[in-house]
């Protein structure tokens, strides 16, 4: 069993207060770790404060190493996370380890990016005042970093958060959920060993004082909050004059036109609908099919679901596993429920068995439904029809988020009056809405969330410009 201390500021501590990580396929208990309070996070706060000179000042070169290193080292470690982050998020191990590629992208981007922070030089003499003068704006770390990651992609959504924070120059204290921290704290023994300067990086899963203090404490710069509208919103009211970026939920939807790759954009839509149980932002959640199409997409869209292969979260061969915990899945079971009491059709699926939610396909759905309307989170799918693409740009639209949408089709007009009209932060192209590559700029709009990810603009989030004005004539 793992026994993993939280990382304070270059040391691993452990607190009174134990914290039992379980595997929510079969409860059993994959590792312990402990809680911070309020004495744990002012001590990472007051060493990340002592150190912020330090890391604005680090030469890139030398960031570079450093990020280079933590690469290095979750490669070399492959295996032994995925397994880890299989067991304590029950996702799949071939997600798993998909994941563990992509932390290790994120850290190999990073370090690439620290060597062209953000900088212009630009002359003032447009107007008579400026002549004889010129400016520079260069881009300064913005100071400490308050990062909060949910259970989901308890790793790459962490690092998310710590890599651009090193190469931007920032210290970082990240606080993981208290479901899946054990990953994270895995890579905090990898950070460790690098250069990095101590006090740069804390990790601490915290209780509910400790962590409502991350979001009000002024010693704190930025906030960075990956989770649900409702906390995320909750959280930026209450964070004062910080600065805050949010990456928060969807209701991804897709359209499927006449003219589309009918084999590709089911099998496409299979995964994306099911892949981790649902339990990616970016799943996708509502589908339009053009009528003409409509027929032949259910029948081999359902087909392809049940091949999708059910069971423990650790073997290689599994598609799908449990959710995160019973109490989700029976929300996910009640929301099918009051759907179908509605007048929705389960045209597959619709059980639960404990944690465990089966692949569900729903048709005859309304707007109003929660299954609709609001964020899943789950295996569930609704597929409609549709006979004028202008109504089905308005039925992806007619939603409280806006993270990305997914367009299939070979008409180049479609192509460009989705990407015009439709009011998400990424449309995909031939493609489902839940792809999505680390290097992109990512979030969304209305209630999906405040700001960007994707590692060079995460890292333009973290920095604040400052202008310097130059006589040229002295």
């Amino acid at each position: 069993m793992i026994d993993n201390k939280i990382y304070i500021a270059g040391e691993f501590v452990s607190t009174k207060q134990k914290l039992e990580v379980l595997n929510p396929y079969n409860n059993s208990v994959v590792g312990i770790t402990y809680i911070a309070g309020k004495k744990e996070l002012e001590q990472a706060i007051e060493r990340a404060v002592l150190v912020k000179k330090e890391m604005r000042d680090l030469a890139s070169y030398k960031k570079y190493r450093v990020l280079m290193e933590i690469a290095l080292g979750v490669k070399s470690k492959k295996e032994e996370l995925a397994l880890i982050l299989a067991k304590e998020a029950g996702k799949p191990l071939k997600y798993a380890l998909g994941e563990i590629d992509r932390a290790i992208q994120v850290f190999i981007i990073a370090a690439e990016e620290c060597k062209r922070l953000p900088k212009e030089y630009f002359s003032l003499d447009w107007t008579p005042a400026g002549e004889n003068k010129e400016a520079f704006v260069k881009h300064f770390p913005i100071g400490l970093i308050a990062g909060i990651a949910p259970f989901n992609f308890p790793l790459n959504l962490a690092v998310h958060k710590i890599a651009p924070a090193i190469a931007a120059g920032n210290p970082i204290i990240l606080k993981p959920a208290r479901s899946t921290p054990l990953t994270v704290l895995e890579l905090a023994k990898i950070i460790d060993k690098t250069d990095l300067p101590k006090g740069a990086l804390s990790v601490l899963t915290m209780d509910r004082n400790a962590g409502n203090q991350l979001v009000t404490d002024e010693r704190i710069s930025m906030l960075s909050f990956t989770g649900s509208p409702a906390v995320g919103w909750k959280m930026k009211s209450n964070a004062g004059k910080k600065k805050v970026a949010l990456e928060l939920g969807g209701n991804a939807g897709v359209v499927v036109t006449d003219t589309a790759d009918i084999e590709l954009s089911v099998k496409k839509c299979v995964v994306g609908s099911f892949a981790y149980s649902g339990q990616v932002c970016i799943h996708v959640q509502r589908i339009y099919v053009h009528e003409n199409v409509f027929d032949v997409f259910i029948d081999k869209f359902i087909e392809e679901t049940k091949k999708l292969k059910i069971g423990l979260p650790e073997d290689i061969n599994t598609d799908i596993s449990s959710m995160i915990d019973e109490e989700n899945a029976i929300r996910v079971e009640q929301w099918v429920s009051e759907a179908v009491l509605e007048g929705a059709k389960v045209l597959f699926g619709g059980n639960r068995k404990g944690t465990y939610f089966e692949p569900t396909i729903l048709t005859n759905t309304k707007h109003g439904m929660k299954v609709c309307a609001l964020e899943v989170f789950g295996p569930v799918v609704t597929i409609e029809k549709y006979s004028d693409y202008n109504n089905a740009i308005v039925d992806v639209n007619n939603s409280e988020f806006g993270l990305q949408a997914g367009v299939f089709t070979n008409n180049i007009k479609e192509m460009n009056q989705a990407f015009n009209e439709l009011e998400v932060g990424g449309v995909i192209i031939n493609d489902v809405p839940t792809f999505r590559v680390d290097h992109m700029p990512y979030g969304g709009v209305k209630n999906s969330g405040f700001g960007r990810e994707g590692i060079k603009y995460s890292i333009h989030e973290m920095m604040e410009p400052k202008l310097i004005v130059k006589n040229t004539n002295y």
